[in-house]
């Protein structure tokens, strides 16, 4: 049984021509004409399925291969993005002793390059319609109609493949992201990096992690105009006076940018974070060892009971992702609310409200350092407890929304939110110091803490849940926090340790009038139905909590049939 222990400070540490040419080129998506680290399976990206190289090097009738250098080039393997017009190719070269990731696009004849310069010209100069109403499907569909229709009215003879291969490029530049449109498609990338002009772009692979790719903006107008259609699928405006670009785009993918040379010595720069549609499950946490299914189960009866939740760790260690998984065993009907600055939760329950931050529509700002129309995180929180939630969800806390946050647990709304710190000692120094400025007694509304790392095993780079703790109480004589261990990552053999007792689980125990029996029996039934769940495979999260809603109404029914089912 693990003791209850004071947190110290001594205790150990745990770890004007520019914007023309965006119009030219991009005015067609939308948009006026003034201008997500994924935690993905190594065995899912390496059992994809690969692609065969046909004769003369084309993988299918529109696409071919680009020629390499085979004495310092060797192929890693070749896979579908956009099948069958794009694809992508790992190459390793020897004379830079690293992998190179190669965008491989339909092959273009100079009769079809000719054709599609027309086309674009036509579209850009005809096209006149309020693009803000249509749907991305839309947008496609019309502009494959307005092609089709732009080709039999000119009388030009245009056979089935160049047709295809034309409209593949139309959508890719109008609705899409132009170059980086393999890279954005990728399942497999979780974020991608421009440094500057005539520099590769980098990625962040889930099979070979930190890579270069063969995509580069060789002009510094292609790329200051890409920036601000950037802008424009954010609904921001970037310019030389407001050079900074920080947004999220309608398919939800974070965006940070700096315009022009104002801010990189080495021209404009991009770092874009894929949001994943599919939200991260608390199957897929244990399938990649970033937890165990105690752990999850632990959580499960947390999230039930109404237990206050911080995950906390460093950048890009699966803060997000954990808080996620866990809000879906937020029970059918409750009343949640979440506020981020960047939309990243994604729920099934449909008594939810997203929130988002907003920032100001003007330069000048007031006496207290605000910007007209600016909605920050502390006016979000300050507004949810005006809804009257049952749960509330805070993207991350940095500032004195922190304060409110604690507030609302010590009167009883059920808080989940992230931080950036790799303790509980760094998390409460940083809660209790500017700009937070939370009191330590405050702190005891808080039931417990995830504390999440990005470490490296076996020479592989793994996102582990490396404790659970929980905040047992406060003793005002020594103005120590009481803390108690409940799970621990052990770093030799990669595996979870529980270390036998939970306060929690007593304060659960005296709420529902359970005997320890009874919750052992409680416990052990969650397990078995995650590990069942987790036997299924890498099913979707709608399913998921079909489980979940229908053990919440028919507990015994639902473990009967997920016995008789194994």
């Amino acid at each position: 049984m693990a003791e209850a222990g004071a947190l110290k400070t001594k205790e150990k540490k745990d770890n004007g021509t520019l914007n023309k040419i965006a119009n030219r080129i991009f005015s067609p998506l939308g948009f006026s004409k003034s201008a997500h680290r994924v935690m993905l399976s190594r065995d899912e990206v390496e059992n994809r399925e690969k692609v065969e190289t046909g004769e003369e090097g084309w993988i299918s009738p529109y696409t071919k291969l680009p020629e390499i250098d085979a004495e310092k080039q060797k192929v890693k393997e070749v896979f579908s993005i956009r099948p069958p017009y794009s694809y992508a190719r790992i190459l390793y070269d020897d004379d830079l002793k690293e992998y190179i990731y190669q965008s491989i696009e339909p092959h273009l004849t100079d009769k079809e390059k000719e054709w599609l310069i027309l086309i674009k010209d036509t579209l850009d100069r005809t096209l006149s319609y309020d693009w803000e109403s249509m749907e991305k499907k839309d947008k496609e569909e019309f502009l494959e109609e307005s092609i089709e229709s732009f080709i039999k009215s000119r009388g030009l003879n245009i056979e089935e493949k160049s047709r295809k291969r034309l409209i593949y490029y139309i959508l890719r530049d109008y609705v899409r992201y132009g170059e980086l449109d393999v890279l954005m498609s990728d399942e497999d990338v979780e974020d991608l990096s421009c440094d500057g002009i005539d520099i590769p772009i980098f990625i962040y692979h889930a099979k070979y992690e930190s890579i270069r790719t063969a995509v580069r903006f060789e002009k510094e107008d292609e790329l200051n105009s890409f920036i601000i259609q950037l802008g424009q699928r954010c609904g921001k405006q970037v310019s030389v006076s407001s050079p900074i670009l920080d947004g999220t785009t309608k398919e939800g993918h974070r965006v940070q940018a700096t315009y022009a040379k104002e801010i990189s010595t080495r021209g404009s720069s991009i770092t874009i974070r894929r949001y994943k549609e599919e939200p991260f499950t608390p199957v897929k946490i244990i399938r990649f060892n970033s937890a165990s299914a105690e752990m999850i189960a632990y959580m499960w009866l947390m999230v039930e009971n109404g237990m206050s939740m911080v995950v906390a760790g460093g950048t890009a260690c699966g803060k997000t992702a954990t808080l996620n998984a866990a809000s879906l065993f937020i029970p059918p009907g409750p009343k949640i609310v979440s506020l981020e600055d960047t939309r990243e939760i994604n729920l099934p329950q449909d008594n939810w409200i997203p929130s988002t931050t907003r920032t100001g529509r003007s330069a000048k700002k007031s006496a207290e350092g605000r910007t007209p129309g600016e909605v920050t995180m502390y006016d979000l929180v300050r507004n949810a407890l005006r809804q009257r939630p049952d749960y509330i969800i805070v993207g991350e806390v940095r500032g004195k929304e922190a304060n409110t946050m604690f507030q609302a647990m010590a009167t009883g709304h059920t808080t989940y939110s992230t931080m950036h710190a790799d303790s509980v000692e760094s998390m409460v120094h940083r809660l209790e110091n500017p700009p937070i400025n939370c009191p330590r007694v405050l702190l005891c509304a808080l039931n417990y803490v995830v504390i999440q790392t990005f470490a490296r095993v076996n020479d592989e780079e793994v996102r582990r849940i490396q404790e659970i703790t929980e905040l047992v109480g406060f003793e005002p004589e020594s103005d120590e926090l009481i803390t108690n261990k409940v799970f621990e990552w052990d770093r030799k053999s990669d595996g979870f340790i529980y270390k036998g007792h939970s306060f929690n689980f007593d304060t659960i125990m005296e709420m529902k009038n359970l005997t320890q029996e009874d919750m052992n029996e409680e416990f052990n039934n969650r397990i078995e139905v995650i590990e069942y769940l987790v036997d299924k495979g890498d099913i979707d999260y709608r399913e998921i909590s079909k489980v979940i809603t229908s053990y919440y109404k028919e507990p015994e029914e639902t473990l009967a049939r997920i016995r008789g089912e194994v």
